[in-house]
C-alpha cells in the first residue's frame, strides 16, 4: 500500500479515536455534575409549595404505577415530590444503567403534579415526547425513565 493511503488512514483513525474520547468524557460529566435544581452539596432545594391532597383536582394522579420494568406491579403514592434514579437516596430506585443517579422527579404544583427532569443523559419521556421542562402530569400519562414506564393514576 502507498504511503499516502496509510498516512491517510492513521489520521481518519487518529479522528475517530479523539471523538470517541470526547463524547466519553462528556458522558462522564454530564453524569457526575449536580443536577439542576441541587446545589453542589447535594441538598435538594425546597419542593414547590403544595396544596393539601384533599383539594387536588379530579384528573390529578394520585399513585404512579410501574407497568413495564423491573419494579413491575410497584405503585408509588404522589406525595409532594417523587425522586427516581439509580442513587439510593432516591424515593424510587431503578436498576437500569439508562437511567441516572438522579434523572428526575415528579412534585406537586398547585393542584396538578409535574415531571421534571433533573438533566440525566438519556431523557426522561412524558406519552413518548422527551420532557425538556416541567410538564403537567395527568392521569394515564405515562413517564419513561429508562427501560421502565410508569403510568399516572387514581
Amino acid at each position: 500500500m502507498p504511503a499516502l493511503v496509510l498516512d491517510l488512514l492513521k489520521y481518519v483513525f487518529l479522528a475517530v479515536l479523539y471523538i470517541f474520547v470526547a463524547r466519553a468524557v462528556k458522558a462522564v460529566y454530564l453524569e457526575l455534575r449536580p443536577a439542576r435544581g441541587r446545589s453542589a452539596t447535594g441538598d435538594r432545594r425546597a419542593p414547590p409549595a403544595a396544596a393539601p391532597a384533599s383539594s387536588r383536582s379530579k384528573k390529578s394522579p394520585r399513585k404512579l404505577a410501574v407497568i413495564e420494568g423491573d419494579l413491575k406491579g410497584q405503585a408509588f403514592d404522589l406525595q409532594d415530590e417523587l425522586t427516581v434514579g439509580r442513587a439510593d437516596k432516591c424515593h424510587v430506585v431503578l436498576n437500569d444503567t439508562y437511567v441516572s443517579q438522579v434523572h428526575a422527579r415528579i412534585f406537586a404544583k398547585g393542584e396538578t403534579f409535574m415531571v421534571e427532569d433533573l438533566g440525566s443523559t438519556n431523557g426522561t419521556y412524558l406519552n413518548r415526547r422527551r420532557v425538556t421542562s416541567p410538564a403537567e402530569l395527568q392521569r394515564g400519562d405515562r413517564v419513561k425513565i429508562g427501560k421502565t414506564v410508569l403510568e399516572a393514576r387514581k
